[in-house]
């Protein structure tokens, strides 16, 4: 695994890592989740956000728990970034490895359901879960929107999900999908 993609999957372990103790653990999805309703601004009784908290529980089970190496219910950076260099080795296994997980944080950000991410509901998801400022997201968000339209299809989503996770090109603004590489 090149540098890049090392910093890549460390950045998205520190965004993950919600409560910032060094490791992603059951609570950091509930306090993801809680993020996620406080940030779309709905109540946490509602069926909406019944369904985010059932999503992230999924997330918790099919993505964060199977990389627990030691089972002690705590994903280490180590353990983070050492399953997804082993997970995200070729881009054309993406629609199996990750497409269903991008398609759940996708419709998760599309908070009117619209087919379409705009930079309000980039901001709101995007900003709650990799401490990204106003500014920060709509640089990204710019960069993603490859077509200018002033949203994110779930084609330009994937693309970027894809790069950020498999690609190797440092100047990729997908490098930044959670939050700024240092």
């Amino acid at each position: 695994m090149n540098e890049l993609r090392k910093r890549k999957y460390e950045r998205w372990f520190r965004a993950a890592d919600v409560d910032g103790d060094g490791a992603i653990t059951r609570q950091d999805v509930v306090l993801m989740s809680e993020r996620y309703v406080r940030a779309r601004g709905i109540g946490p009784d509602s069926p909406q956000a019944q369904q985010m908290y059932e999503t992230m529980r999924r997330f918790w089970e099919t993505v964060i728990a199977p990389v627990d190496t030691d089972k002690d219910d705590r994903v280490t950076s180590a353990e983070m970034t050492q399953a997804f260099a082993a997970m995200f080795v070729d881009r054309a296994h993406y629609p199996e490895e990750l497409a269903p997980v991008a398609d759940h944080f996708f419709d998760l950000a599309d908070s009117d359901g619209d087919g379409a991410i705009s930079l309000t509901e980039f901001t709101h998801i995007f900003g709650s879960t990799g401490r990204a400022g106003d500014d920060e997201c709509a640089e990204v968000f710019n960069a993603l929107d490859l077509d200018g339209s002033g949203t994110l299809s779930r084609d330009e989503y994937h693309r970027a999900a894809s790069e950020f996770f498999y690609g190797e090109n440092p100047d990729a603004p997908a490098n930044h999908l959670f939050g700024r590489l240092h």
